[in-house]
């Protein structure tokens, strides 16, 4: 008798539970709003782009002959979510699966007295 109580005290929790996980996302200075209001074309140095941003991923000189720094970040975050269901006599589970990506993408010019010339940003999430 003790252990039908015990099955109808935990079969509610057992059927209502589920248990969701998601691996956090390393958050960072390469973002649209810090691109936006820590850059001022004319104004901007190398090293406070440095200071800021860190090294970029890709350095180049463009037509122009000036320096082209490009920072390039790329992120997936992934969650799962399990639901497990108990019905008196048959039992249930399932399983749900989400991922999504997330791009950025900086490229800043920079003049010949390494000052910010020009810069343009690439954004997406899928």
């Amino acid at each position: 008798m003790m252990k039908i109580k015990v099955i109808f005290l935990i079969l509610p929790i057992i059927f209502i539970c589920g248990c969701a996980s998601v691996q956090p996302v390393q958050k960072g200075n390469l973002t649209p709003g810090m691109a936006k209001t820590k850059i001022i074309k004319g104004q901007t140095t190398q090293n406070e782009i440095l200071e800021v941003f860190g090294a970029p991923n890709i350095v180049t000189k463009n037509k122009s002959g000036n320096e082209v720094w490009t920072y390039d970040k790329a992120s997936v975050e992934t969650g799962t979510s399990d639901v497990y269901g108990t019905i008196l006599i048959a039992g249930g589970s399932g399983s749900k699966a989400t991922t999504s990506a997330k791009t950025f993408t900086l490229m800043i010019e920079f003049s010949e007295n390494n000052i910010v010339k020009d810069f343009s940003y690439r954004s997406s999430a899928f």
